[in-house]
């Protein structure tokens, strides 16, 4: 893996996590088709490096992303709405040489990637939206103010990083330390052992105004390449049923969409079960799902 930075707007460098891998011997050409991994909101780009372990040893280049704002990026201050990041990830497809990639994107990534094949269908192969791509939050929230004071980030600034990362274990048992630490990339430590969040609380409710802006609903019906909705029961009923209505809607509006379920899964899914996750990604281009 090697880490690099790319322009894809005036002033606005992206931080990128790669994987140059050559296919098995005896594959087809061609076969080693790209994937670009693109996380959630106030993430960064190695929460996935589970899953791009899975897929470079499978043969695949992967890149994973620092979306504007998060992880090593710039941090512009305009350009937060899905279509313009999207943009971005147009942008970046192009000047990787990417071909048409297999793109993921897992929550606010998810619709981020959805939005990305919707206005620049010729860039990619088929899209992946991991608990993503079908938020509506408007359905939830239909007016700002309500959204924001519900979905508000919590008050780290401040906190130990002992404290967070024991709390970050206590509420995910099961992720791996590299998850873990992936997460705590979210985050720096100060001197002292406190930590502040990379997004700061302005840059995050940004980012948040933007994506309760956004109307998958009203975009799918222009969605023209293959999609694979994964979608995890948090063993949440009512959530489980929002998204199951919303995954009904998208598979009669999409010429080509599968879902994918993740029983008692966590938000997020590509840091719990990357195996599997990687698994699901790798079977839909073995079965020619992704043309």
């Amino acid at each position: 893996m090697q880490e690099d930075r790319v322009e894809v707007a005036p002033g606005v460098e992206l931080g990128l996590r790669r994987w140059e891998t050559a296919p098995p011997e005896g594959a087809p050409p061609g076969s080693a088709v790209p994937f670009l991994l693109v996380h959630g909101l106030s993430s960064n780009a190695r929460t996935w490096d589970g899953v791009a372990a899975v897929l470079a040893a499978s043969g695949h280049p992967v890149v994973a992303v620092d979306q504007r704002g998060h992880g090593r990026s710039d941090t512009p201050g305009t350009g937060y709405d899905v279509p313009t990041v999207a943009a971005d990830l147009a942008v970046l497809i192009d000047r990787l040489g990417l071909g048409r990639p297999v793109v993921a994107g897992q929550s606010w990534g998810g619709n981020v990637v959805l939005q990305l094949a919707v206005d620049h269908p010729s860039a990619v192969r088929g899209i992946v939206c991991v608990d993503g791509g079908l938020i509506e939050l408007a359905e939830t929230f239909p007016d700002w103010e309500a959204c924001a004071e519900a979905l508000a980030p919590p008050p780290i600034d401040g906190m130990r990083a002992v404290e967070l990362e024991a709390r970050i274990r206590s509420a995910h048992p099961d992720w791996s330390d590299a998850g873990v630490s992936a997460t705590m990339g979210n985050f720096a430590v100060r001197p002292d052992g406190t930590v502040s969040p990379n997004l700061s609380r302005e840059r995050h409710m940004t980012v948040l105004h933007g994506l309760w802006e956004h109307r998958p609903s009203a975009v799918l019906d222009g969605l023209r390449v293959p999609a694979v909705f994964v979608l995890a029961d948090t063993d949440d009923a009512d959530w489980t049923a929002t998204k199951r209505a919303a995954a009904e809607r998208a598979v009669a509006a999409v010429p080509a969409a599968r879902v994918r379920w993740f029983a008692h899964a966590d938000h997020d899914i590509h840091v719990q079960r990357p195996d599997e996750l990687a698994g699901v990604m790798l079977d839909a281009l073995a079965d020619g799902f992704f043309r």
